[in-house]
């Protein structure tokens, strides 16, 4: 053994309870000692946020651990069917159980939340583990979390969505997006009709971070919009769009902006318990410069009459009414706190304060802006004290502002704030101008009267002196192609992470469309335009789609804006297709996308058939009922759409229509669906699913994938039936295969009803 492993071996050991360690007690132990921060006791108490008498329950509440929340898809058809198996099922049986004699507390919705599509409970990941029907319920959560259909959310970060009122017409830019809870809202809501494939509005969702980027990227496809794009910026310094309006170039303004800044987090205490130990009143005046430049650049993109939510997971005024006051105060009347207690009823709150103080960490106090001496002038700046003019503070009207402590409903600490754009703001009373059509790629011109960078500078973010504040340089690229966009030149891209592929959209002529459109039969009225994929050369692998607005945002700022992802995949290519004349098959994650323009290949299932589909790994045609037999045996070999209607007089089946993807082989059929969603649908028909715990899986489905005859690896790329070949889905989703493979070799079924 070398001297690193001796070491590692040796911390590892100290860490498990040797002399100089941790006690092997367990994470919680000495977990109270932790949970001590004298500042932050002394600061708060001083400041009074918290109303007199109740000091003691908030500390105690910060104390206890944050209860797990959970939040069903609120857009999705599946939603009601969902809260009716949680209710029916889960939660009746869960709250009459004991684990380790403590009595387990069964779930209860959020008051505050609409249609009770939220809702918390007090168990841990741990005694979620402890009892086999708690661990079905585990398991139950994490597939449909999985499967998009429920996100496990903080319950105060579910309020900034709630208050933006988004209509499925909006466009909505998210600024500080990641990891994506608040983004997976924004889209919810803008699908609020299932019966429109794709809204007129969209969600833009940035973050900073490249890597966080990603994470972001994984909560939305969860959701399968056309109508949302991943991108990486700079919040403070987020590229101005434009557009193409009736012919003309115009600035994209947005409706609605969610400015959910970077904070110093002391509202998360009861989650991340770094923050006791890292909590000091420096944290809060070092954000303060970067969050006054972030909200300034989202109200300069909102549009006149337009809606921004400003929030923060901290209770330092320093970062909350301090911003807002110095938002109102710079706006000269262009923006209005606006009362929003009547959006959310049953929702406990606390109303902004007018008056507060600053204190370092050293324990010195400031009342005003007079008393900083000199030397702190780079740290403390006039925008973090209150307005001293009583006449302005009392327009502002701060009390408007919504504070949520702990103790009051069992949650996290949270900030939040409306503000309505009224007029244009001061420094850009003109609209902002266009470059000449000669760089029709360029940035916009900058603001006829103050710039961002100098707003910033008036609004007090000396810590940035030594950086430019505004990066919006005009990049001109000398070769554009037409339908074409992509992320900046590579020079600009040096410190941002991975370079992405392009987003090439199909042009009128492509010799990849005939077929598909032939082979579904698609209605005239398909939005072809709207069809990108992520290559200029080659075979084209995968097709993606995105709504008509989305579209128009993308090709007028290829050489601006630096996207991550965006689009929802419809189509993949199948080589083996080609004989029965189409090289594409459906995907599932677009299916609900492109169903509405489908005529073709669709046949009309039952709920035993599903339950058959979904259950055996390449069931005979004969084995559905007849009404779905006929229909398949019509149907030349490929990709089909698997189709159930549902019936008014059968309550006890499922109230929604449900469209799977499949594959029509010679002498079998099978649904192409990934692993969670195959357990989502049967339990939707009522069947219980859940996954045993063996230690031989892998050994068992590389067993599975050899009898196929096909490489364990991908499991079984074509299926032997009877010695008759039969044409299976393509090479190119081996790891999709694998997960479906692997959902019907390993998954345990419970049902009154009999399951094939």
């Amino acid at each position: 053994m070398g001297k690193k492993n001796k070491n590692r071996k040796k911390k590892q050991q100290d860490r498990n309870g040797e002399p100089g360690g941790r006690s092997n007690a367990g994470w919680g132990a000495g977990y109270a000692d932790i949970k001590e921060n004298k500042l932050f006791e002394q600061y708060y108490q001083k400041l009074k946020i918290v109303p007199e008498g109740e000091w003691e329950q908030f500390m105690e509440a910060v104390r206890e651990p944050l209860p797990a929340t959970i939040r069903i898809t609120g857009y999705k058809s599946h939603a009601k069917q969902i809260l009716h198996y949680l209710k029916e099922k889960y939660f009746k049986e869960i709250q009459d159980l004991e684990v380790d004699g403590q009595k387990i507390e069964a779930p209860q919705p959020l008051s505050w939340y609409p249609d009770e599509l939220a809702w918390h409970t007090n168990m841990s990941r741990k005694i979620l583990r402890k009892s086999p029907l708690l661990e079905k319920f585990h398991q139950f959560l994490v597939s449909e979390t999985e499967s998009g259909n429920i996100s496990r959310q903080e319950a105060v970060n579910m309020i900034p969505p709630l208050l933006l009122k988004i209509a499925p017409h909006h466009k909505i830019l998210d600024m500080c997006a990641a990891p994506g809870s608040k983004t997976a809202q924004l889209i919810e809501m803008l699908h609020s009709d299932m019966d429109i494939p794709f809204p007129e509005g969209l969600v833009i969702a940035n973050d900073v971070d490249n890597k966080r980027c990603y994470l972001l990227v994984h909560q939305a496809k969860r959701l399968n919009s056309p109508c949302i794009v991943v991108v990486n910026h700079d919040a403070s310094n987020i590229p101005r769009l434009q557009i193409d309006c009736d012919g003309k170039k115009d600035i994209l303004f947005y409706d609605r902006i969610l400015c959910d800044v970077p904070c110093s987090r002391d509202g998360t205490m009861r989650k991340n318990i770094d923050v006791w130990k890292k909590w000091t009143t420096s944290n809060s005046l070092h954000l303060h410069g970067l969050q006054m430049r972030i909200a300034v650049r989202g109200v300069e993109q909102l549009a006149v009459g337009g809606r921004m939510v400003y929030s923060t997971c901290s209770l330092n005024p320093i970062e909350d009414e301090a911003v807002i006051a110095s938002l109102l105060e710079k706006s000269e009347g262009a923006l209005e706190l606006v009362d929003v207690a009547s959006e959310v009823p049953g929702l406990k709150w606390m109303p902004g304060v007018t008056s507060w103080k600053l204190m370092t960490k050293t324990g010195q106090w400031y009342t005003n802006w007079s008393e900083v001496p000199q030397n702190r002038h780079t740290q403390i700046r006039p925008t973090m004290f209150p307005p001293t003019d009583p006449e302005k503070l009392k327009e502002m009207k701060l009390e408007r502002c919504m504070r949520i402590l702990p103790h009051h409903q069992n949650t996290g600490g949270f900030f939040v704030a409306v503000l309505v754009k009224k007029a244009s703001m001061p420094w850009n009373r003109r609209h902002p101008k266009l470059r000449n059509k000669g760089a029709e790629g360029a940035e916009p011109a900058a603001e006829a009267e103050k710039t961002p960078a100098e707003t910033a500078d008036e609004a007090g973010e000396a810590a940035m002196e030594d950086k430019p504040n505004d990066l919006e340089v005009s990049q001109e690229s000398t070769v554009k192609q037409d339908g074409v966009c992509g992320p900046p030149p590579s020079k600009k891209m040096k410190l941002f992470g991975f370079k992405e592929d392009p987003f090439v959209f199909l042009s009128e002529d492509d010799p990849v469309f005939p077929p598909i459109q032939k082979f579904y039969n698609l209605t005239p009225n398909f939005p072809k335009m709207n069809v990108l994929t992520r290559t200029h050369e080659g075979k084209k692998r995968n097709l993606y789609m995105v709504s008509k607005e989305l579209r128009n945002v993308l090709l007028n700022n290829s050489e601006r804006l630096k996207v991550i992802n965006t689009g929802v995949k419809v189509w993949s290519r199948n080589n083996d297709g080609e004989q029965f004349g189409c090289a594409f098959r459906l995907a599932q994650e677009g299916i609900y996308t492109l169903y509405p323009y489908i005529n073709a290949r669709i046949i009309t299932v039952s709920v035993e058939d599903i339950k058959v589909l979904l259950t055996q790994e390449n069931p005979f045609l004969s084995k559905l009922e007849a009404q779905s037999h006929a229909q398949a045996k019509q149907l030349v070999m490929g990709s089909i759409v698997l189709r159930y209607e549902p019936d008014p007089k059968n309550q006890d089946a499922p109230q929604c229509p449900i469209e799977l993807c499949g594959w029509r082989g010679k002498t079998s059929i099978r649904a192409f669906v990934p692993k969670n969603e195959r357990f989502h649908y049967l339990r939707m028909l009522g069947v219980e699913v859940f996954r045993e715990k063996r230690r031989d899986d892998r050994s068992e489905a590389m067993a599975e994938g050899e009898k196929g005859g096909g490489d364990p690896g991908s499991m079984s790329m074509e299926t032997e039936v009877d010695g008759e070949q039969n044409v299976g889905p393509p090479k190119a989703d081996a790891e999709e295969l694998k997960e479906t493979a692997e959902s019907s070799t390993d998954l345990k079924t419970e049902s009154s009803a009999e399951t094939k």
